[in-house]
């Protein structure tokens, strides 16, 4: 977590926008349990890790998503879940990951 806040504090202070993508609910066999973040910048950085990288892509665009819209949001991946299939997540479990921007 440590390397996570690190990162955020340099790309603030490059005059980049960051968003945060944290794990709030985990169940079933996830990848990542609640708690786990991920931050992504304006410039395309990533730090950190929500899933163990089978749904990094789909959380990465969603934080500059955010970014650029300045709305927080609340995803949704699971199974049972198409995105899921398209995304990777086929462990058999399935998370949701709120994703918002820091102000």
């Amino acid at each position: 977590m440590h390397e996570v806040i690190e990162a955020i504090e340099r790309w603030l202070a490059r005059g980049e926008q960051v968003a945060v993508a944290t794990v709030v609910r985990a169940m079933g066999s996830s990848p990542r349990q609640v708690g786990a973040k991920m931050a992504v910048s304006s410039g395309g950085s990533m730090i950190g890790s929500v899933s163990g990288g089978c749904i990094e892509g789909a959380v990465f665009e969603a934080c500059q998503e955010a970014i650029a819209s300045g709305q927080s949001r609340l995803l949704h991946f699971g199974v049972a879940d198409e995105t899921a299939w398209e995304v990777g997540l086929a462990c058999g479990g399935s998370i949701d990951v709120f994703v918002e921007p820091l102000r």
